[in-house]
C-alpha cells in the first residue's frame, strides 16, 4: 500500500473550478442557453405626476417588426428579430445575435389612459409617453394619525 500525503486545498480547488467553470458560461454568450433562454428588450420606466414614461431598447429593428399593445395597467411588446446573415458554401458564420421572436409584459405601477399614448422610435430606441388617468392624477390618500393615549 502506498502512502499518499493529504493535501487539505486540493477538494477547496476542484470546488473553486466547478465553480469559475458556471461563471465562465456566464460571460460569454453559449449557443447551449440560446435555445432555452429567450432574450428581451431592456426598459426603463420613469414615473411623473402626469404621465409614465416607457423608454425600450430595441436594436436592429424596424417599426414595421414590432407589436406594441397598452392596457390601462400594462405594456405588451411583441417582435421579431430576422436574421439578415448568408452563409457562403466555404465560409463559417459565428454569432452571438439573438434571432427569433420574443415578448415582454411590462406592469405599471398605476392606471393608464391607454387610447393617449404617444409613441416615438428612433435609432433603436422605443419611447413611449403613457399619460396616467385622472383617477391617478388627482388620487389622495388621507394618513390618519392617532395620537397616542396619555
Amino acid at each position: 500500500m502506498a502512502l499518499v500525503r493529504y493535501n487539505p486545498w486540493q477538494e477547496l480547488n476542484t470546488h473553486l473550478s466547478h465553480i469559475n467553470s458556471l461563471f465562465a458560461d456566464t460571460r460569454v454568450p453559449s449557443a447551449r442557453f440560446d435555445r432555452d433562454f429567450i432574450k428581451v428588450p431592456a426598459a426603463e420606466l420613469q414615473e411623473t405626476d402626469d404621465a409614465i414614461h416607457l423608454k425600450l431598447e430595441l436594436p436592429g429593428l424596424e417599426a414595421k417588426d414590432l407589436d406594441i399593445q397598452v392596457t390601462q395597467d400594462a405594456v405588451h411588446v411583441f417582435g421579431e428579430r430576422k436574421s439578415q446573415t448568408q452563409t457562403e458554401n466555404n465560409g463559417t458564420t459565428r454569432s452571438e445575435f439573438y434571432y427569433g421572436k420574443f415578448q415582454r409584459v411590462i406592469p405599471l405601477s398605476a392606471k393608464v389612459q391607454n387610447t393617449n399614448v404617444t409613441a416615438d422610435y428612433k435609432d433603436g430606441i422605443l419611447n413611449l409617453t403613457l399619460p396616467k388617468s385622472e383617477q391617478e392624477k388627482n388620487k389622495v390618500v388621507k394618513v390618519n394619525l392617532e395620537q397616542p393615549a396619555a
